[in-house]
């Protein structure tokens, strides 16, 4: 790539999970579920004498993304008909926006591995229908669902700013943690609920005028957006170093061979015939609307992870981990509303709570324990009522159970042994039945303090006070001497 300067431009279709479809009253969750092409009206199926009515829900959602996205709303803007001859819309037609779209000029910053920030342009975010599902068979023919053809569709284009397929990733990947943040899109990319496709070409390094550029389909991973997007750069780049033209087509990505392949040659606009649908009257929104979808938005990514760093003292790394799923950052902010110290209750979220999520399959959001649950167990470990092992004990019975920490606590019988006199007398046996490990800790081998510790609190059943334990071991083993064995005369 080196004589070679990539140039990117994503195009993002997000479903919206609203009740029902864009243009009809079909329920948008039989798309997925019901049988093929039971979920179908005559208006998605585009019969004659049929005419669409704009869904309210699915303008609401679109204009939450665009105002998250810092874009400029245009409050006068027109459906067109986006003309083509593909099975997957019946009437031969997409109902879309073109001239006049929903939204204009945003922009995005994303996290780079450098560390660094970049800020993607945004071109344009409009509406319109989904298509129909074709499925290729392999011996031959295509079977066509037309369930989710109708369904509402927001399309984010970006600018040409992005370099490689990691940008691509990174970019793609905010645009998703940003949808489900609003509650628009699941961002479930295997169920083709979000797809992503990437428009790319290269030129040389210090021109401004763009290269032939290819586009991308049927990417269902971040993974294949990123490999797909740099093996797509590089082909290119031996094309034209072999003296060929790079031609502008759709290619596929092949998951198993890890390259692309040419799907069709692909159409210029002029080709969509687009023209203002005939059926639908302009959209004119108002100022109101406007305020309404913005006063529901919620906090976004980028200004939780800030509050986190700068108002909770959480790093970068932790913020960012938190902040990543919504209903995980709620969970925490809970927590810590709650009482719960904001530096504890992650080290909790990330390091404990994550792993039994992780290991039993669910999300936060089924979880048994409470966030104030969390906090008292927190709370009990400071006061030294329990261990930090047992806490983890405790938390997995609570993620079992849902039960709070101080009932298990007694109904097990964990409280942590504390009573120094109590400890001490387990420490005299277990030095006098170890008089060889003993010897050898006073000769240097200090690391078997540890070792030591470790015996406490197996006699104790993981009960003792782990501080109280490491005292009373150091000042016993300096002061231990063998018992002198004696016998009667």
């Amino acid at each position: 790539m080196a004589p070679y300067e990539p140039v990117i431009g994503l195009e993002i279709h997000a479903e919206l999970m609203t009740e029902s479809k864009m243009f009809c009253g079909c329920r948008v969750v039989d798309s997925v579920e019901a049988a093929p092409n039971t979920a179908v009206c005559p208006v998605c199926l585009g019969m004659p004498g049929m005419l669409p009515v704009i869904n309210r829900r699915a303008v609401v959602y679109a204009l939450r993304v665009a105002l998250a996205l810092h874009c400029q709303i245009q409050l006068y803007n027109v459906f067109a008909r986006k003309n083509y001859f593909y099975p997957d819309l019946p009437k031969a037609f997409q109902i879309s926006q073109y001239e006049l779209p929903l939204a204009v000029n945003g922009w995005l910053d994303i996290q780079l591995d450098s560390g660094d920030t970049k800020r993607v342009r945004i071109r344009r975010v409009h509406m319109e229908e989904d298509t129909g599902k074709l499925t290729h068979l392999e011996q031959g023919g295509t079977l066509v669902d037309y369930n989710r053809s109708g369904v509402p569709l927001l399309e984010i284009v970006s600018e040409p700013d992005i370099r490689s397929g990691e940008e691509a990733r990174a970019y793609a990947s905010k645009i998703r943690q940003i949808l489900r943040y609003l509650g628009v899109n699941s961002g479930d990319m295997e169920k083709g609920v979000l797809r992503v496709e990437p428009n790319i070409s290269i030129r040389s390094v210090g021109s401004t005028s763009f290269g032939t550029r290819t586009e991308l389909k049927n990417l269902n991973s971040f993974r294949s957006l990123a490999d797909g997007t740099d093996f797509e750069l590089a082909r290119q780049a031996a094309v034209l170093e072999s003296g060929g033209k790079v031609v502008q087509e759709t290619r596929g990505w092949h998951d198993t061979r890890r390259e692309t392949f040419s799907q069709r040659i692909k159409e210029e606009a002029d080709d969509y015939r687009y023209f203002a649908e005939p059926d639908l009257p302009p959209l004119r929104l108002n100022e109101g609307w406007i305020a309404a979808a913005g006063a529901d938005l919620p906090e976004l990514p980028d200004a939780k992870v800030t509050r986190y760093r700068e108002s909770l003292g959480l790093s970068t790394y932790d913020a960012a981990v938190l902040a990543e799923d919504r209903q995980v950052a709620q969970w925490f902010d809970e927590a810590v509303d709650a009482g719960g110290d904001p530096k504890a209750m992650a080290n909790w979220v990330i390091n404990d709570l994550f792993s039994l999520l992780n290991e039993s399959g669910i999300g936060i959001e089924q979880l048994a324990i409470r966030p104030e649950d969390l906090v008292a167990l927190s709370g009990m470990v400071a006061e030294q009522l329990i261990n930090s092992s047992t806490a983890r004990e405790v938390l997995a019975e609570m993620f079992t159970s849902g039960e709070p920490p101080a009932a298990i606590v007694d109904q097990k019988g964990l409280a942590q042994i504390s009573d120094e006199a109590a400890l001490a007398t387990i420490i005299a046996v277990i030095l006098d039945e170890n008089d060889g490990q003993v010897l050898a800790y006073q000769q240097g081998k200090e690391k078997l303090l540890g070792w030591f510790v470790g015996q406490v609190m197996r006699a104790t059943q993981g009960k003792g006070n782990p501080e109280i334990v490491r005292e009373l071991l150091l000042l016993q083993l300096d002061s231990w001497s063998p018992l002198e064995n004696t016998t009667a005369d």
